[in-house]
């Protein structure tokens, strides 16, 4: 990990702040990966609904993103810091991380306040961004 990305996880991390330092954990690692499969595989049915696909497809690409930061040895207690880093964490820019957020944010307004405002384009960008992510994690090899 280069500098810049270790300075990022300690800014985040202490007293009060999001992340914390935890070793990576094979069994939980593989878990993430498993279950986020599922899940993206059955986003990819075009014969579900947009929303099932939408849910499916971001649900997918957290537990990716989760697997990423806890492969790195971090653990977050916000939903949206395994996307804010994944520069650092699987070193994808900007195409990939804010087509996450803003999936976090649709996700959250529908989650919270009922209003899920997604249409095709919207769900076509996750399930491109959450593929990137898998192929990526794909790469990394399974903790000891």
């Amino acid at each position: 990990m280069n500098a810049a990305a270790q300075q990022a996880f300690q800014n985040l991390s202490g007293p009060g702040k999001p992340l914390r330092a935890e070793p990576p954990d094979a069994a939980e690692f593989t878990g993430l990966i498993k279950s986020a499969m599922a899940r993206l595989d059955d986003a990819d049915n075009p014969q579900l609904s947009i929303e099932s696909r939408f849910d499916l497809a971001y649900n997918a690409a957290h537990a990716l993103c989760l697997a990423a930061l806890r492969w790195h040895g971090w653990r977050s207690g916000n939903r949206y810091i395994v996307f804010q880093l994944l520069p650092h964490t699987l070193e994808l820019g900007p195409a990939v991380w804010r087509v996450l957020a803003k999936c976090h944010d649709i996700r959250n307004l529908g989650e919270y306040e009922g209003h899920l405002n997604i249409d095709e384009r919207i769900t076509a960008d996750l399930l491109a961004a959450a593929h990137a992510v898998e192929k990526k994690v794909r790469a990394l090899p399974t903790p000891a």
